[in-house]
């Protein structure tokens, strides 16, 4: 790997500081300042220091975050806060939000650069469970957790079976809902479709992953390596794959 990328890709800075910087011998490589920005790295054996800082590669990242009402899961926007924004600075430049909440909804996001766990986790072909809490304008019955079972139809496609839990019920409902797919609105729509509106959402769990309850809203970790482990065997992904931490 080309010594500018290795520090582009870690975000020390824009591929065109880092050159003129690693010109002026700024930049060491196991100890001796090099100044060729197109300098061979091996990036898991060699020590890249930048500035006096040493700066360690990362093949794959993974964030458990827990979402705050009002951010949007996008990786880039002009006018508003994005969850990677929420991220350190010095975070890597290829992450992105595994999934989509929405604007006002809260809790569990996976931020990583993996494509293949990403992929995995959110195609229905793995039937990665999502569970969310969610408080609901109206009163749930027996009826509505049928016809979530059964599957609610939708005006563009019919929700796989989902799984409701009445938790109370009454003019404002507390339920859990599991769903196995995560298309655009949809636990808002489902209950649309059984007259009722949701009026706070938060998702608890994806697969495997527990949102951590130390995490106050816009606070963020990394995966353990359990997590990380049991998410890459609920993806079908074996060690040696594209979901493992360097």
């Amino acid at each position: 790997m080309r010594l500018d990328k290795y520090l582009a890709d870690m975000n020390a800075g824009t591929r065109s500081e880092l050159k003129r910087d690693i010109r002026k011998g700024l930049v060491t490589v196991g100890g001796s300042v090099v100044k060729d920005p197109g300098r061979n790295v091996e990036p898991l054996t060699e020590t890249v220091c930048y500035r006096g800082r040493k700066i360690e590669y990362e093949t794959y990242v993974y964030y458990m975050l827990n979402k705050p009402a009002g951010v949007i899961s996008a990786t880039e926007d002009k006018r508003m806060q994005t969850v990677v924004d929420l991220l350190p600075e010095e975070r890597r430049r290829d992450i992105f939000p595994v999934g989509r909440l929405d604007k006002d909804t809260e809790g569990l996001l996976l931020i990583t650069n993996d494509g293949e766990l990403a992929h995995r986790l959110l195609s229905p072909k793995y039937h990665v469970d999502k569970k969310y809490f969610a408080r609901i304008r109206g009163r749930v019955t027996d009826e509505d957790v049928i016809a979530f079972a059964r599957g609610i139809p939708l005006m563009d496609f019919t929700c796989m079976p989902a799984d409701l839990v009445i938790e109370r019920s009454g003019e404002i409902s507390e339920v859990t809902v599991i769903i196995r797919e995560g298309k655009f609105h949809q636990i808002k729509r489902m209950f649309e479709a059984v007259d009722k509106e949701v009026i706070y959402l938060k998702r608890l769990e994806m697969g495997s992953l527990i949102l951590d309850p130390e995490l106050a809203p816009g606070e963020f970790r990394r995966l353990t390596e359990e997590e990380l482990r049991s998410l890459s065997a609920l993806a079908g992904l074996s060690p040696g794959s594209g979901a493992r931490q360097e």
